[in-house]
């Protein structure tokens, strides 16, 4: 969140000036890159390693949806030929560990170059949506941009999920996030607005993070509001952008953050206390879709 530029070797950015918060910026193994801030700024950074992120296989959906191609937009050629009186401070990245290196000529020199590996940038708002348009929830992986995958077929090391605006039909159905657990490791995170399942104490620049098989879902006001209301069409998240990083491996919270500063939420789990049990074995299943 903020407004910056980013520059790498071989170019600078596509469109020239300041850019805005709904971008995600994919820097490949072994490029260098400058990022420039005007003005305070946060985000959010995943690395993966071994493999690469790229578009998932849309299966059934074919040629178009989801995060379309066209709109993922490269560098403009670009280099630098000089010199800096201070040098340049090079950071690098080794088993887990930086290092800083000087060097006096500019590391943005790359003149030309064979192949298509080269970063790229892709607006968040560009993203088509897959959605239920009858009754029922489809899988969230639906909102997937891009994917890292594993050697099993299915599974993925990572993927980078979004949470956009998009209208909400689906009928005999609890249409927020469903209550659930599952084998990912999910750490969510909002760059703007409010989530949907838990408009307060998630604010942007936040983050959470729901471990494999632990249960979770909408808060109880959440639950009450989805629960009471008509079944009409509606949008669902204008105004906001969610994201989800989401893995099959677990992830753990370093030290530093949970004692850093005053941001923990202790009281996280308090949201889910007043849910009650509304379970009725004996009642006809009023959320089967009409025959």
């Amino acid at each position: 969140m903020g407004e910056g530029r980013e520059f790498q070797a071989g170019g600078r950015p596509a469109s020239a000036g300041r850019e805005t918060a709904l971008l995600a910026f994919p820097f490949q193994r072994g490029m260098r890159f400058r990022v420039d801030v005007f003005q305070e700024t946060r985000g959010y950074i995943l690395e993966v390693y071994g493999v690469h992120f790229e578009l998932p296989d849309l299966g059934p959906i074919g040629a178009n949806g989801l995060a379309n191609p066209r709109d993922f937009l490269v560098p403009v050629a670009w280099y630098e030929d000089r010199q800096a009186p201070g040098g340049y401070t090079v950071l690098n990245k080794y088993q887990g560990r930086l290092f800083a290196a000087k060097q006096a000529s500019s590391p943005f020199n790359v003149v030309a170059w064979h192949g298509n590996y080269t970063p790229y940038k892709y607006d968040l708002d560009l993203f088509m949506v897959i959605n239920s348009v009858a009754f029922d929830h489809a899988d969230p992986s639906i909102f997937t941009v891009l994917t890292a995958k594993s050697l099993r077929p299915g599974v993925a090391v990572a993927d980078f999920v979004i949470f956009p605006p998009r209208w909400g039909v689906a009928d005999h159905t609890f249409r927020p996030p469903y209550y659930h657990r599952n084998c990912m490791s999910e750490f969510m995170g909002l760059i703007h607005g409010s989530y949907e399942a838990k408009e307060e104490g998630f604010l942007p620049g936040g983050c959470s993070l729901h471990s494999a098989m632990t249960p979770h879902g909408p808060d109880s006001d959440c639950f009450d509001r989805a629960t009471e209301a008509r079944l009409e069409p509606e949008r669902v998240a204008d105004g906001t952008m969610a994201f989800m990083f989401e893995s099959s491996l677990n992830m753990a919270v370093t030290r530093w953050g949970l004692t850093a500063g005053s941001g923990l939420d202790a009281s996280y789990s308090k949201c889910w206390e007043s849910l009650r049990s509304h379970f009725t074995p004996d009642a006809r299943d009023a959320a089967a879709p009409r025959k």
